[in-house]
């Protein structure tokens, strides 16, 4: 009986517990505060680039239609879907990282982990966050793209088709139909045409004019075609010495527009296959050949589309390790590295995506092998801050760091010295360093703990993030075991010679 009622007494208190435990609201908010803001942010400056870039080949479509400003805002609001699938991954992306860029220089995450909130702990209003950010992504992706697209299309043709309309006036000649030229003697109420002559230049050295006592237009929003009708008329066809003439009842000339549509080099009134929607991707490809090219081109749009979602995702929990780097008197590196990472990121997608469309690889394999690869690096990374470890181990450490000596580190030194021994003379430049050399004294030296090497106040590298350690002059650095780098070495041995 006793151990029963313990027993109960242990399960009451466990679901007390339970019940009392309550999520850490205002700690979440905070979070989600200091994530949203920069988020909004970086969308906004995005999004300026973005509307910039999109508009200057946009105006070649305002001046070749002659748009308003209702039907610009339109146009725009069509196109404004194709642009956020690459701003919201880079805006998710840089929230994040700036955010916790923040809360480290201002030591509110080590004050987070002084009062018992791990990393952990702070992870679930970021989880949400981005969780959101990534279904309005496959949002755009899916449903307001194609759908925008189909839009482009239809006002690109109204707008084409209001330009002829408002360009056919009474005893006036028109070419708004391209290689046609268009009179009219008369236009009624009923937009019907009375007195009509047409003269056609496609395709012909000589015109094929038409005459007609009567005639209207009609149009065809699905095809982009007009259809000019005439009525009682004939047609005239000169080859040569040859005339041809034919009466007529009834005539029909169709023209299919082409309004200047093309923004940079994307025709936006096209049917291709990013204007279509999932449905038709999956019964176009069904209808081709199964394993051809053209068939896994249609696929691969179908499953990319649903790839860019879960990669915002997984490029904003990246953020959050990046962003963890930085710490008062540190340079902040969350954002070129993550800027690398983006860029990386959507190279590997392209590359895959290409090695898919060829047959090389399977193609869903190959469209979704970018996001498992990076959601292993996201975990990774994740695992060695919440271990309060470095991102990279120490091997790959020592291996950039070789090959950033051997290669980028000579260069930039050799850069550096042709340009201080181009701006000042030899003998000044030598009264510079032994100046700088002569208060080693009393300024510190700086050691890189990583690469075991100390610099002195001249070089370049004198303040590098890396450098934490400091000694008083460069013989305690070498009795400690550091040393010099070939910049330090060079003045040191010149200091030395003189000395002697």
């Amino acid at each position: 009986m006793r151990v029963d009622s313990g027993k109960k007494n242990g399960e009451e208190t466990a679901a007390r517990r339970i019940i009392r435990w309550r999520p850490p609201l205002l700690l979440y908010s905070y979070i989600a505060n200091e994530l949203l803001a920069p988020f909004f942010a970086s969308f906004l400056i995005l999004y300026c680039v973005f509307f910039l870039v999109r508009l200057i080949p946009l105006l070649d479509i305002v001046l070749g239609l002659r748009i308003g400003l209702a039907d610009f805002i339109r146009l725009f609001a069509y196109i404004f879907p194709h642009m956020l699938l690459y701003i919201i991954p880079m805006a998710s992306m840089a929230g994040v990282i700036v955010g916790f860029t923040r809360l480290a220089n201002d030591r509110e995450i080590l004050a987070f982990k002084a009062c018992g909130v791990s990393l952990l702990q702070m992870l679930p209003p970021v989880l949400i966050i981005l969780a959101v950010i990534a279904c309005l992504t496959g949002l755009f992706s899916i449903r307001l793209i194609p759908a925008g697209a189909l839009g482009v299309k239809q006002l690109m043709f109204q707008l084409a088709k209001e330009k002829i309309d408002k360009g056919l006036k009474e005893k006036e000649f028109t070419e708004a139909l391209g290689d046609i030229v268009l009179y009219v003697d008369k236009i009624d109420k009923q937009q019907h045409w009375h007195g009509v002559y047409v003269s056609d230049m496609r395709g012909r050295t000589q015109p094929l004019v038409t005459v007609a006592k009567r005639g209207y237009m009609h149009a065809d929003m699905e095809q982009m075609l007009v259809t000019v009708i005439l009525n009682d008329g004939t047609l005239h066809n000169t080859e040569g010495m040859d005339n041809q003439i034919i009466r007529f009842g009834r005539y029909q000339l169709q023209v299919s527009l082409r309004p200047p549509t093309t923004i940079g080099k994307e025709d936006v009134s096209s049917q291709t296959r990013g204007a279509m929607t999932q449905e038709q991707l999956l019964a176009v490809a069904s209808q081709l050949e199964p394993g051809s090219k053209p068939a896994r081109i249609y696929l691969s749009e179908y499953y990319n589309r649903m790839v860019l979602p879960v990669g915002c995702f997984i490029l904003g929990i990246i953020g959050l390790p990046l962003g963890l780097q930085a710490s008062p008197g540190r340079r902040a590196v969350g954002v070129p590295l993550g800027l690398a990472v983006f860029i990386t990121y959507y190279i590997t997608l392209t590359t895959c995506r290409t090695l898919g469309e060829a047959g090389t690889l399977p193609l869903a394999f190959s469209i979704w092998l970018p996001n498992v690869i990076f959601a292993l690096i996201a975990l990774s990374l994740l695992w060695r801050t919440y271990q309060e470890k470095s991102l990279l181990p120490e091997p790959l450490r020592q291996l950039w760091y070789v090959f950033y000596e051997s290669l980028f580190k000579n260069i930039h030194g050799q850069i550096i010295s042709y340009l201080r021994t181009s701006t000042r003379s030899d003998d000044s430049f030598a009264a510079t360093s032994q100046a700088s050399l002569s208060e080693t004294s009393s300024v510190q030296v700086h050691a890189d703990v990583d690469s075991g090497i100390f610099h002195l106040p001249p070089c370049e590298d004198y303040n590098c993030p890396s450098c934490r350690l400091r000694f008083k002059t460069p013989h305690i650095a070498r009795e400690a075991g550091f040393t010099p780098c070939e910049f330090c070495a060079a003045l040191l041995e010149e200091e030395t010679g003189k000395q002697q």
